[in-house]
């Protein structure tokens, strides 16, 4: 059965078939953070000085997850959005790892591990989606 979102993307799961297939495309580097919930070093992501009008997906599925105008310089040294492409884009799950407590985020699709979503950010949301550019891949607008 397909789960639809607001926005209209199916947020059904990848078949295992799928899956596979998609997770043979990622680099070493895209594994450890989207499948094992890494942490890319801050300042080297390739997505974070990108200012190009576009949507930001799931590395793996696909599923738009940040719009560009939402982007935001944050100096944090990771690509950070102040609300999504669509808010059941994306699941939040409390993280006790490394000695505090955190919100990550992970794509509502498949489940890969996006980031981090913090209560430091900028207006009108407040929010600050701390992402990992491994995580993502860019869609230039057209």
């Amino acid at each position: 059965m397909n789960r639809q979102s607001a926005s209209g993307f199916d947020l059904s799961p990848l078949s295992e078939s799928e899956r596979t297939a998609r997770e043979a495309t990622l680099t070493p580097e895209e594994r450890r953070v989207v499948l094992a919930q890494g942490t890319e070093r801050p300042f080297c992501g390739g997505l974070l000085e990108n200012k190009k009008p576009g949507i930001y997906v799931c590395r793996l599925c696909d599923l738009p997850l940040f719009n560009s105008t939402a982007k935001f310089e944050s100096g944090t040294g990771w690509p950070s959005f102040f609300e999504p492409f669509d808010p059941e884009h994306i699941d939040s799950i409390r993280d006790t790892s490394h000695g505090m407590i955190r919100v990550e985020t992970r794509c509502a699709r498949c489940g890969s591990h996006l980031g981090h979503v913090f209560d430091d950010g900028r207006e009108p949301t407040g929010l600050r989606f701390c992402m990992n550019s491994v995580a993502l891949r860019f869609i230039e607008e057209s």
